[in-house]
């Protein structure tokens, strides 16, 4: 397993580790009708523009399919005074989580955020989404509760932080 920096070439990838694992993550919270609506080609389209902004790693397996993604940088609400960075997604696929990639992919997320000068972090995650334990256990706190929309439906989204990122490294 490697963790790499994405490059273009990897947006199709990404796009189908980001369908495939909303569909298992997001079963029986987010409405049926959004996540069999989503497509590879939509997503793909997504991480083409994303991917040369910056700041996306993959994770591959030995035979260099893309198992997981990771994405972050500067916090963007400007509501949370502290926070500077975010992590702003990490996906694994089901047959692939539990295996410690998450962890391997926010390493480069934080060294990213040290390296401009940024030692805070925030993530935010719905209520009823088990992968919240991931950030517990990466001894995340829970600074806020905010109510969003997916399809129609409202949903309870957590906000966690870490107020040193450097907490996060010495569990990784």
């Amino acid at each position: 397993m490697k963790v790499r920096k994405a490059v273009l070439t990897d947006a199709s990838g990404v796009a189908k580790v980001h369908v495939d694992s909303w569909r298992t993550t997001y079963k029986g919270i987010i409405p049926d009708e959004y996540l069999t609506n989503l497509t590879y080609e939509g997503r793909e389209q997504i991480w083409k523009n994303n991917i040369p902004k910056g700041n996306v790693f993959v994770a591959e397996n030995e035979k260099g399919e893309i198992i997981g993604f990771s994405t972050g940088g500067k916090e963007r609400s400007g509501e949370y005074q502290g926070f500077k960075g975010e992590l702003y997604a990490i996906y694994i696929v089901k047959e692939s989580q539990g295996q410690g990639i998450g962890r391997l992919l926010v390493k480069p997320i934080m060294e990213e955020l040290e390296k401009s000068g940024i030692h805070s972090m925030l993530v935010l995650v719905l209520e009823d989404n088990q992968s919240r334990l991931f950030y517990e256990s990466l001894g995340a706190k829970v600074i806020d509760k905010v109510e969003i929309e997916i399809a129609g439906k409202k949903l309870k989204e957590l906000v966690y932080g870490w107020e040193n990122i450097r907490t996060i490294m010495v569990k990784i």
